[in-house]
């Protein structure tokens, strides 16, 4: 089951343990992480499950698709390590994995 850790804007930290194969959007909500929306209940299209991965985690994360980085950039905080936690599914390698969620959602 991995960790996922969820530092909030207010600087609240949030550690949420998820199934494998869940999505990061489903883990944040089953806790009641605050900040994450999933305004359109993780289907890419509004952008309110911005999180911004921790740069040693990215590589396991990986880049955002075309479609979710083109949803990404409506963001106010979107930088390179931006991704939408409703495409981010869980494995054996996220096992730990640190993430802000920023204060503003699109």
């Amino acid at each position: 089951m991995p960790r996922i850790t969820f530092n909030a804007y207010d600087g609240v930290i949030y550690e949420v343990n998820a199934p494998l194969g869940q999505s990061m959007l489903q883990a944040a909500l089953s806790e009641h992480v605050p900040g994450i929306d999933a305004d359109c209940g993780g289907r890419c299209s509004c952008a309110t499950c911005h999180v911004i991965v921790n740069d040693e985690w990215f590589p396991a994360v990986g880049p955002a698709s075309e479609q979710e980085a083109s949803m990404l950039r409506l963001t106010p905080e979107h930088g390179p390590h931006s991704r939408l936690a409703c495409q981010v599914r869980l494995d054996e390698r996220l096992d730990g994995v640190i993430v802000r969620v920023p204060e503003f959602q699109m």
